[in-house]
């Protein structure tokens, strides 16, 4: 059945030709992951990273597929766009410029991403420029200089070249967007993880060989993340859908004609991001305990805030609420919904327009994020726990996994509009892959 539909897929012409220009772009990110930028004892660096796996360092290691931990021209992958990206959604929220900007359709879109774009640029050069000082005084654990020449022209070279290199993914990711399949950043991610994993599988062999991993703890880890594979499935393809109609006259005869649509709601609407800002924030600790170790203080604040104490998960799941309804609240506004309904001659059943239609959207929204908050709770935490308990690699986390489902389940869904567009029955056994409805 898979050979069959994977045959259909490469049947069609353009299909086949979008799915062959992905891999190749990024096949095109694998190889510039592996260019080292001038000036790095790699391996002295690659010693020290191993220090730093709990850290924030290690945690953004695994988006760039370890370009980080290598310092390659990718080492700082599409993370400053990433952020570039959010920062201009936070800034279009308090802004009434921009604000305006994202109602003007494409043309309004352009300058935003225009903007973006630019942001990204400067990012980019201020996170390689402090990469470039707090690596020259790192030394391995042999003692050996990670930095073989400092300086001014070591700083500027290394800023200049990781920024380029972030520019270059950029445009890769916006290529495989507009020629390839999915989302372009979302699979640079992706594919970041996924060539991490036969490292982290070879960890865990060695692990097992040398008895400081059993076998029951294994098993009972992987029967912890097949269970959390199931439930981001699940919640990924689930929605509430929000009946709106629509009530126009005819053009023969004048009738009254009613059509019924909906309006779509994730039961996550926030998506990984509450988890990467609450990741970001609780290993900050442990990253400046990683450049200054002589320092009693940060030292002590890095314990604190260590896997080893159960606040520390309470402190996540705290900030992962809090991050979810946040991010929620500035990417949806109920009241801008509302109007767009009311524009195009649309109501919501027993809903009057306007304010109450908004009213209505804010509330079903807010049982769904505190729904999608819990999720991502313990999506992130559960996995965690077995991955501190039983020295486990970083890689088997929950929030590697819910970007690797989220973005695979992308990739399927777009795979089945190609397949229906041309007649084919879908890449899946029992059809497309439908949005859940929860009522």
């Amino acid at each position: 059945m898979f050979l069959t539909k994977l045959g259909e897929i490469f049947s069609i012409p353009e299909l086949r030709k979008r799915i062959l220009m992905t891999l190749f772009l990024l096949a095109v990110f694998r190889i510039g992951a592996h260019v080292p930028t001038p000036g790095v004892n790699g391996e002295a660096l690659s010693q020290f990273f191993q220090m730093a796996q709990d850290s924030m360092l290690g945690f953004f290691d695994m988006f760039t597929g370890g370009a980080l931990s290598r310092l390659t021209v990718f080492a700082l992958g599409v993370m400053p766009y990433i952020s570039a990206s959010i920062i201009m959604e936070l800034l279009a929220a308090v802004i009434p410029t921009l604000g305006e900007l994202k109602k003007r359709g494409s043309e309004g879109r352009e300058k935003i991403t225009k903007y973006t774009r630019f942001l990204t640029v400067a990012i980019a050069f201020m996170q390689g420029l402090f990469i470039a000082i707090g690596i020259e005084s790192m030394v391995s654990p042999d003692g050996s200089p990670v930095v073989l020449v400092g300086g001014w022209s070591f700083r500027l070279i290394t800023s200049l070249t990781l920024t380029a290199g972030t520019v270059f993914l950029v445009w890769l990711g916006e290529k495989i967007t507009s020629f390839g399949v999915g989302n372009g950043m979302s699979l640079i991610i992706m594919a970041g993880i996924i060539a991490s994993l036969p490292s982290a599988l070879a960890n865990t062999y060695g692990l097992m060989m040398t008895n400081e991993l059993q076998l029951i703890p294994l098993l009972l880890a992987l029967a912890i993340m097949a269970l959390a594979f199931v439930a981001i499935v699940f919640m990924e393809t689930s929605q509430r859908r929000l009946p709106i109609q629509y009530v126009r006259k005819g053009s023969i005869g004048g009738k009254t004609e009613t059509s019924t649509s909906y309006l779509p709601l994730r039961i996550n609407p926030a998506g990984v991001i509450p988890i990467i800002f609450a990741s970001t924030l609780i290993a900050t600790p442990a990253t400046i305990a990683t450049f200054a170790p002589t320092n009693a203080f940060v030292q002590s604040m890095s314990l604190i805030f260590s896997p080893q104490y159960p606040y520390y998960y309470v402190l996540e799941l705290v900030l992962i609420i809090f991050f979810t309804y946040f991010y929620t609240s500035i990417i949806f506004n109920p009241k801008d919904i509302a109007d767009n309904i009311q524009n195009s001659g649309g109501v919501m059943p027993g809903r009057r327009p306007g304010q109450a239609t908004a009213d209505y959207i804010d509330y079903v929204l807010t049982r769904l994020t505190f729904i999608g908050a819990l999720y991502l709770s313990l999506v992130a935490v559960m996995p965690q726990l077995f991955v501190s308990g039983f020295s486990l690699p970083f890689y088997f986390g929950g929030t590697s996994l819910l970007i690797v489902v989220g973005v695979g389940l992308d990739v399927i869904q777009k795979l089945e509009s190609q397949l229906l567009t041309h007649n084919f029955s879908g890449f899946l056994k029992k059809g497309k892959v439908r949005g859940r409805n929860w009522s």
